[in-house]
């Protein structure tokens, strides 16, 4: 039998799956898309039941495409901070899941900063208070459960990695790994276990929880036999799957909104906006800090539907190729508030240096490049965080297929970015871990020499240049969080 790895990685807007040769190659994907509900302003939901429908349906058409041969083992990445809650003896969501972008628990957050709780809890749990973490949303969901009568020792609450493998496990296991437990802020940065005093605050009861596991270990098997040998949050395997392994190595993956880490030995707690994490659990754990930005890839969407077009990224892309640049003209997408480094959920999305001359192509060329300017944000305050020089940008994700923001990308940050070809870097983390748990391959140096290919972008501009597009974006994001604007 070859040693085939099958790996899901469920996202935002679809779930996808791989199957993975010793080699690293992938020999079948398959694609299934998830849709998203915005029930209320700033709520964020998606039906529990079609993100498993569709990770069923995604594993089927991978199998088929590989048949006769069979994978030895499982992994799965996943989309964090996106919580539910089901009922442990029916396997039956209790309500709907809460996405990692709803805001519908921004005045609880108030609360806890009121309360003066920020700084116990960012030291606590290496995160700042937010609505994007978990636990916020988890205790909200809570609340309904209480309000229909439900007794909370039938309640299982998870993210959906935790979800996805109560369902393979038909109910057998409740757990979770690492590197998604970090991102609930209900875990202790420092022991890696959940926290008693963040459960009081928070009112989750322990039992309800998931087991913590490392990211790379067999967890149960699924109805076929088949062992589900790694949990890892998204983000982190993207950065696994760039074999981002060593502190100095930085990667951004741009997505929905985009997530930029980088690894480091021990947690590095940050006052200037950068979250301190856990990178995966192997033997030992390692650290990586972290800038999540809340609105990049989402934007692109956002304008070309506000165009009207068939294809909304494909029409912005083209637009913005265009013309050479925005004749002055930003963009700042704080649709949901802004994220990493500025967590200002009152923060408002503008457009700013319009004039008469100004035509949809400036406004999609500063669409694209507010993708890049929010991830120089979070870029320079992690050269200064960790401690290590960042030579260069790993990139994957979707957006990073157009070359305009690539170069760009290079030409704001001053260094170059190293495009990964592959589609599926975060599954291919999750199929490296997997495939370490059961001895597809012996360590991380064997996955660093595996073949994997890129596209390098050097920056072209002046510094003078730079800098003055720079000071520019940094202008547009003081009007966007001006509370008088």
């Amino acid at each position: 039998m070859p040693d085939l790895v099958l790996a899901i990685d469920q996202g935002t807007t679809n779930t996808k799956a791989i199957v993975v040769d010793r080699d690293g190659k992938i020999l079948a994907r398959a694609s299934v898309p998830v849709e998203i509900a915005f029930p209320k302003p700033a709520w964020v939901e998606q039906n529990p039941v079609a993100i498993w429908e569709g990770v069923e349906a995604a594993i089927d058409s991978c199998l088929q495409q590989v048949s006769p041969d069979l994978p030895k083992v499982l992994g799965i990445s996943n989309q964090r901070e996106t919580v539910l809650v089901w009922d442990r003896h029916t396997s039956e969501p209790l309500g709907p899941a809460i996405v990692w972008q709803c805001r519908r628990t921004t005045d609880f957050c108030h609360e806890l900063r009121g309360r003066g709780l920020e700084p116990f809890l960012r030291e606590r749990t290496g995160l700042t208070v937010d609505p994007l973490f978990s636990a916020s949303k988890a205790r909200w969901l809570l609340k309904e459960v209480e309000n229909q009568g439900i007794s909370k020792d039938r309640v299982c609450i998870g993210n959906v990695d935790s979800w996805l493998l109560w369902k393979l496990t038909e109910g057998v296991v409740h757990a979770t790994d690492v590197s998604n437990a970090a991102r609930t802020q209900l875990l202790n940065l420092q022991t890696a276990q959940w926290d008693d005093e963040l459960l009081e605050l928070f009112e989750i009861p322990r039992e309800c929880l998931p087991a913590i596991h490392h990211s790379s270990e067999i967890l149960g098997e699924t109805r076929s036999n088949l062992p589900i040998g790694s949990l890892i949050g998204d983000s982190h395997a993207a950065l696994f799957g760039q074999r981002g392994f060593l502190p100095g190595s930085i990667k951004a993956t741009y997505g929905t909104g985009s997530s930029l880490m980088t690894p480091t030995q021990k947690p590095r707690i940050s006052e200037r906006g950068i979250s301190s994490t856990i990178a995966w659990g192997l033997n030992d754990i390692t650290y990586a800090l972290e800038g999540n930005i809340s609105v990049t890839g989402a934007a692109v969407q956002w304008f070309g539907q506000f165009l009207g077009a068939e294809k909304p990224a494909e029409k912005v892309a083209e637009l913005a190729q265009s013309v050479i640049d925005t004749d002055g003209v930003y963009i700042v997408p704080a649709f949901v508030g802004l994220g990493a480094p500025y967590w200002d959920e009152g923060a408002r999305g503008i457009i700013c240096g319009v004039t008469r001359g100004t035509s949809s192509r400036q406004i999609a060329r500063a669409v694209i490049d507010s993708i890049a300017y929010q991830i120089r944000d979070v870029f320079d305050l992690m050269q200064i965080e960790s401690g290590k020089p960042l030579q260069a940008l790993l990139a994957d994700g979707g957006a990073t297929r157009n070359d305009q923001l690539m170069q760009f990308q290079a030409d704001i940050l001053g260094c170059p970015v190293l495009r990964n070809t592959s589609p599926d870097v975060s599954a291919l983390g999750a199929a490296f871990l997997a495939g370490l748990a059961c001895g597809v391959w012996s360590g991380v140096n064997e996955l660093a020499s595996l073949p994997r290919e890129f596209n390098q972008f050097e920056p072209k501009m002046t510094d003078q240049r730079r800098q003055d597009l720079y000071a520019g974006w940094q202008s547009a994001v003081a009007k966007a969080r001006c509370k008088d604007r």
